[in-house]
This record gives C-alpha cells, structure tokens and sequence, in this order.
C-alpha cells in the first residue's frame, strides 16, 4: 500500500546539507571537551536524535542551526564530563585519553599524494596532543568547558556562559583559569622532526633493548603512565626516573618477543604502535620539550585501542 506524500516532503530539505555539515565540527568539539572519541561520537549522535526529535516547525524556527547544536553538544559533554570525573576516580590505574587512529607513518606519503578527510576526522593540531588533554583532564568540567569553547574554538563569553550557565564574566575568569593551567604545564613544543628523530632513536633503542640508549633519551626525572582495561592490567602508578622507564619497557620486550614496534602519528606528534600477531596493544605518546622525552603515556586498555586494531587487522 502507497501513501501519498506529503507536499514538499519528497523534496530534498535545503537546511539538511547545512545541519550535516556541522558534524565534523562536533566531533572535533567533543573530542577535545572529552578526551574520548568514541564518548565524542555518542554525543554527536544525541544532539542530531534531539535535533531530529523538534517539528519542522521548531526547527524553522531556529535562527542558526550550526550554533544551537554546538550549544546542545556542548551541555550534554559537560554533563558527562561531571559524571566521568566519578569514574576515573575509581577507574584501576592511571586514566590516559583515547588517542586518535593516525595511522600514517612520519615518513610515507598516502596513497594518491591527499589525506582521507573523511567527516569524522578529527583535526590534528596542537589542542588535540596527549600533553595539552592531559592538562585538560586537570580543570574542572566548568573550565574546561569555557576554555575549549573560547580558547580553541573562538566562541564569545556571552555564547559560552548560555552554555555553562554562568556569568560571561565568571566565564572569563573560568578560561583565564584553565589557561594558566596550559602555560604551566605545557612548555613550548620541540620541532615536530626533532620529535620524530628523538621518538626514533628510542624505537631502536627499545627494540636493541639498550638500557644505555634509552636513559640517555629520556629526561632524568621523566614519567611514564600507562592504563590497563579488560584483561590488561593496569600500571597503578606512574613510573619515575629514566632508569626505571628504561627497565619497564625492556621487561614488556622481553615478555612478548615477537612485539612489532611501528612509527605511527599518534594525536598530531610522532608516537609509537607496539602490534603483537598483529594486534596492538599498545600506543605511546611522548611529551618531548627539549632534547629528551619528559612525558609517556602508554594506552593498554582494549576499549581504547579498537580502532587500532581494527586498522591492523585490514
């Protein structure tokens, strides 16, 4: 049995290009707001099931599309960020964002000479490193909120308080708050070839399982935090001190030798894929502000790594 439709209904919407078209936008927004890509994808998913939930009429309605779904993305992130900070309170080990599936090594050229933009990437630049998402993870749901939206995102405190449901002027002072957090925390990023050569240098090393090599490329007093999940277990601790970094990562070598260590890109900066039979189990990112490595952050946790291994696995 046919209906007939309703008039103008069989028509393309002209808004629907523009409503889509916000996507990439979003996910870009909530990744950096929760540290989670697949926590960023449900959100986007909400915001369209309550845009697409309103009648045409209340769609019709609203003066700009683009801003009302950054506005509705923006509120459900800082619920959950009140919710995730309770369960990384009890979450087994160190809590490490999700890194982004990068996949291309630093020096191959992708097929064709162009990168795959597809609508879901997120854009790599310096607000998206582990180092800056780490200092994120350190501010309150509040500031991180009103310093993501106006700091990278160039949003006005006016638009941001409507968010946060504050002040435009407590919202400055939330942003000024979360900034001197990031200008503590977070010195001046070594040259990106620099990076590469010195996250190099400790592949080798790692893989020759030269002690020697690997303290002298890490900082004296760096730190390594690694996350567990599922049937990993979890480093409870950070560990401290070059020397014992250096042992730590020899040990997990000697207990997988058939342990492929791979240049990868992870979050915009050189990092490192650890693949075992040709799953990984392991990403690292690296905080390199001088001549040595300062900070590594190793994900172990399976959750986090399925679109890793996914790509392995292709």
């Amino acid at each position: 049995m046919t209906t007939q439709s309703e008039p103008g209904r069989d028509r393309l919407d002209p808004g629907l290009s523009a409503i889509v078209s916000e996507r990439r936008q979003l996910i870009n927004l909530a990744y950096r707001l929760l540290g989670s890509l697949a926590d960023a994808e449900d959100v986007v998913q909400e915001t369209y099931a309550r845009w697409y939930a309103m009648s045409r009429e209340r769609q019709e309605a609203i003066e700009s599309p683009g801003a009302w779904l950054t506005r509705v993305a923006s509120r459900i992130c800082l619920d959950l960020l009140g919710s995730a900070r309770a369960r990384r309170e009890s979450y087994v080990g160190e809590w490490v964002p999700e890194p982004l599936p990068d996949r291309t090594e630093w020096i191959s050229v992708r097929p064709g000479g162009s990168a795959v933009d597809p609508a879901d990437r997120v854009t790599l630049d310096e607000s998206v490193s582990m180092a800056f998402l780490v200092v994120l993870e350190s501010m309150t749901p509040a500031e991180r909120v009103a310093f993501v939206l106006h700091d990278v995102f160039c949003h006005s405190f006016t638009e941001v308080a409507e968010i946060v449901g504050r002040t435009p002027a407590a919202c400055r002072q939330l942003a000024s708050s979360a900034r001197r957090r990031v200008r503590a925390s977070h010195p001046p990023a070594t040259p990106a070839a620099q990076q590469a050569g010195i996250v190099r240098d400790f592949k080798q090393a790692w893989e020759a399982k030269d002690i020697e090599a690997l303290v002298g490329l890490l900082d004296p007093d760096a730190t390594m935090v690694s996350d567990g999940g599922g049937l990993v277990s979890a480093v409870l601790h950070p560990i401290e001190g070059s020397e014992k970094i250096a042992r730590y990562i020899i040990a997990i070598a000697d207990l997988a030798p058939n342990l492929a260590i791979l240049e990868r890109t992870v979050n915009g900066q050189p990092g490192l894929v650890a693949q075992h039979n040709g799953v990984t189990v392991t990403v690292a990112a690296f905080d390199v502000p001088g001549n040595r490595i300062k900070h590594i952050w190793a994900v172990r946790n399976p959750e986090k790594l399925w679109p890793w291994t996914a790509e392995a696995q292709n």
